[in-house]
């Protein structure tokens, strides 16, 4: 599996071993140990599934502590702008985000570390994403960020005037009124 260090630190793009033939194709799409090797020891509990069509814009999202969770996210179908936003007050790189095309054909995943907002757009006439957590989904604990804050910046590469987003996330307070307790690096 070849590894992508960003400058974030705990966050990485991993890029799996591809074994093709006429058949289609084999992969190994999470092993523990190499995750460990990097010094990411979780175990993930929860897998989650969506799709959506062109346009969506999904996030940012979050759990605050101590319901927080570490994700690996990657695409089955389709095309997504894959967006991250460090919530670690501590972090050299708070407040700044990067965003990483993942889709089916470039086979690409993302571990995105607890004390980061994340969320995606469509790039792709539909989208299936499957994501890994290692944490169970509470309600109570369950945060955002506006997409569209104009301190952020974020180009989701959509035009926002056919962006598709769902009345909850439109709804959700700017970086600078977030709701956010993420202070230690922990990976």
């Amino acid at each position: 599996m070849n590894i992508t260090k960003t400058h974030m630190e705990g966050l990485f793009i991993l890029e799996p071993q591809v074994f093709e033939d006429d058949r289609g194709y084999f992969m190994e799409s999470y092993n523990a140990k190499t995750l460990k090797a990097l010094g990411v020891d979780t175990q993930f509990i929860q897998d989650n599934q969506s799709k959506s069509t062109y346009g969506v814009i999904r996030g940012l999202h979050y759990q605050k502590e101590p319901y927080a969770q570490t994700k690996l996210v990657r695409v089955l179908q389709g095309e997504i702008f894959d967006v991250t936003l460090d919530l670690r007050k501590s972090s050299k790189t708070y407040g700044q985000w990067i965003g990483v095309k993942l889709s089916e054909e470039n086979k690409r995943q993302l571990l995105v570390p607890k004390g980061f907002a994340h969320g995606f757009s469509v790039l792709s006439e539909q989208a299936t994403i499957l994501y890994k957590t290692d944490n169970y989904y509470y309600p109570d604990y369950d945060r955002g960020i506006a997409y569209n804050d104009p301190e952020l910046n974020i180009d989701w590469q959509i035009k926002q005037d056919i962006a598709i987003v769902s009345d909850k996330d439109k709804k959700l307070p700017h970086f600078k009124n977030a709701d956010l307790n993420f202070n230690p690096i922990t990976l």
